[in-house]
């Protein structure tokens, strides 16, 4: 109890019993004044470790789980459609869309999953080629125009039954997309099914075939978000001995 305090007690005119009183009054008042000072300290330092673990959770998290990549292989006769929708897949400009001569390489993000798409020229002297690369892929993309002629719609025919014959991706998920639905002349993907004879073909394979247009990229993230699915079921399928 500070010392001037006890001075005034001791010089003011007041009874024994009067100054014992209120001895005991100003003791009981600067107690009260120290607990309420140490809540205070209490309570601020309380407050502050929360906002420490409330800022550690909202900002010193982990990162988030690395998404799967996949290596897939896209195919398809020039004018398909192939970089157009890759492009567009990538949100790259149109402006600086350039066709196939080679082959290119994208990384096309999605939510659950990073495709690593090699697409592959679709010129008649780059086509033969095809198969040299091939290996590694975990899946197939081929993209046909379905509003083509009647010859190229039997070369797109062909150069499909071809791959899903083909000894490395025989046994792998294929993405069949009937690109340019938007034109008049486009054929549906009934017809695409019953030409192609898809349904003999490819029995007791993995294979979506869907309709697709640069009009409705959603339909085609659709798609994709299908074969994601497939070669998902794919990772957790047992191996055989």
């Amino acid at each position: 109890m500070p010392l001037n305090f006890m001075l005034s007690l001791l010089c003011s005119p007041l009874t024994f019993q009067a100054f014992f009183t209120r001895l005991l009054y100003m003791s009981y008042v600067h107690q009260t004044a120290k607990r309420c000072t140490l809540c205070w300290i209490k309570n601020c330092l309380d407050g502050w470790c929360q906002r420490v673990v409330c800022f550690r959770a909202l900002c010193c998290k982990g990162p988030p789980p690395p998404r799967p990549e996949y290596d897939l292989v896209c195919i398809g006769l020039s004018g398909s459609g192939k970089t157009s929708l890759l492009s567009q897949l990538c949100s790259e400009s149109p402006e600086n869309i350039v066709s196939t001569t080679g082959f290119s390489i994208k990384a096309v993000p999605f939510q659950n999953a990073i495709l690593n798409v090699k697409e592959l020229g679709g010129a008649d002297n780059i086509r033969k080629y095809w198969s040299r690369y091939y290996q590694g892929s975990q899946g197939v993309i081929f993209v046909l125009d379905s509003a083509s002629s009647e010859d190229d719609l039997e070369t797109a025919r062909n150069e499909l039954h071809s791959a899903l014959q083909h000894p490395q991706l025989c046994t792998l998920p294929f993405l069949i997309l009937a690109n340019h639905q938007d034109k008049p002349a486009a054929r549906s993907v009934q017809e695409i099914k019953k030409y192609f004879e898809l349904e003999p073909l490819a029995r007791g394979k993995r294979w979506i075939l869907k309709p697709c247009s640069l009009d409705d990229m959603e339909a085609v993230k659709d798609s994709f978000s299908l074969l994601i699915n497939l070669l998902e079921e794919r990772d957790f399928e047992p191996s055989r001995m």
